[in-house]
């Protein structure tokens, strides 16, 4: 993961994720082209280095003076490949949303940058931004205040092609929100109700409609099943799987719910303090979690069966989460951490296969971010 020197710059000590192939483009047309062009199955399609994103914390009344920085994002890296879902999980407060709005480019970052087919987003601007934000979409959290309640499910659905006509002719925007309306499993007929007509799911799947209105590649859902019942979470985990499949969609899956993470995750990053503790694919997570963050949030998961929670230890973490305005020195997690010794506080771990594993073909052999990484058997958890 990337670290912030002394000069506030950022520095890239994440040896793991792939090259990222540049396309260079010197004109907005040219971007939009490079935008609008396919990228097969497989390969990446979002790829985000050493992002950061510090919110400055200030004093005085007439003449303010910034005093330190909340830390919400401190530099990771991860890559989303195309038609996959990648996860990421962590307590309230680790920067998950923070992220989200970040890859949205709703929020400025500090440092670092996110290419979308080969494209720093962070530094565009006008039609190409318009053009990355037509093929990026987001799932709110929640369905009551996402939705404008003075306007129609229509106007809402609709409400894109106003801002990209070019997708939809104006005749022919009711049609297309009549069939979006269909595939997410709502009468076309509802196109005049108001938001307060429907139940929380029922919004929330007006809220996806609304997401695939411009075909977008790329739909980050920031825990968009949070706020609503159980009985209600797997129908729209079970239609935004398949919508994937039949859209071709890449998802970036924000949740704490661990359960429904490993549900509908290809790979998973299981974030801390705004870094990323570990990540790998759901069985490496889930079945062979190396990191101490990521054991104790397994241990912590309900299990039914009686017999597998007397053979499973509990991990009870100690303290408190630091603030992110005055993070630990070293390891993040160090603070609550029973294997945290003098190298944790003066050694920042680098998220990347630990040495002991490394040449290994198993699952246990994924990045983890601890300089005393190992498998501990919390399977009961999964």
């Amino acid at each position: 993961m990337a670290e912030l020197d002394k000069k506030d710059e950022a520095v890239d000590a994440t040896p793991n994720v792939t090259d990222v192939v540049k396309v260079d483009a010197s004109t907005t047309t040219e971007v939009e082209a490079i935008l609008d062009a396919p990228v097969d199955r497989g390969e990446p399609i979002l790829q985000v280095r050493n992002l950061v994103k510090h919110f400055p914390l200030t004093s005085g009344i007439l003449f303010r003076k910034q005093v330190g920085a909340v830390k919400a994002v401190d530099g990771i890296s991860f890559d989303l490949y195309q038609g996959e879902t990648l996860g990421i999980v962590g307590e309230s407060g680790c920067g998950k949303s923070t992220v989200a709005r970040l890859l949205m480019t709703l929020e400025r970052a500090t440092a670092g940058e996110v290419f979308y087919k080969g494209q720093d987003i962070t530094k565009l601007s006008g039609r190409a931004l318009k053009a990355v934000r037509r093929n990026i979409q987001m799932v709110f959290q929640d369905p009551y205040t996402s939705l404008n309640p003075r306007m129609t499910v229509g106007d809402i659905i609709g409400e894109p092609y106003e801002i990209h006509p070019e997708v939809a002719p104006k005749g022919d925007r009711r049609r297309k929100v009549q069939e979006l309306l269909d595939v997410v499993g709502l009468n076309p007929e509802y196109i005049n109700r108001y938001p307060h007509q429907f139940s929380g799911g029922q919004r929330q799947r007006i809220g996806i409609a609304r997401g695939l209105a411009l075909n977008p590649e790329i739909i980050i859902c920031d825990e968009p099943v949070s706020a609503l019942d159980v009985s209600v979470q797997a129908q729209v985990i079970n239609l935004m799987e398949k919508l994937q499949n039949e859209f071709n969609l890449s998802y970036v899956f924000i949740a704490h719910d661990l359960s429904i993470v490993r549900h509908i995750s290809d790979r998973v990053g299981v974030m801390y303090l705004g870094k990323m503790a570990e990540i790998g694919t759901d069985q490496q997570i889930y079945e062979h979690p190396t990191h101490p963050y990521t054991q104790a949030l397994l241990s912590a998961v309900p299990v039914p069966d009686p017999d597998a929670r007397e053979h499973r230890e509990r991990i009870i973490l100690t303290g408190d989460v630091p603030s992110p305005a005055n993070p630990p020195s070293g390891c993040r997690f160090r603070t609550r951490c029973w294997k945290a010794e003098d190298r944790c506080s003066t050694e920042v771990p680098l998220l990347a296969i630990p040495e002991r594993f490394q040449g290994l073909d198993s699952p246990v052999a994924h990045e983890s971010a601890c300089h005393f990484a190992e498998e501990k058997d919390v399977v009961g958890a999964a």
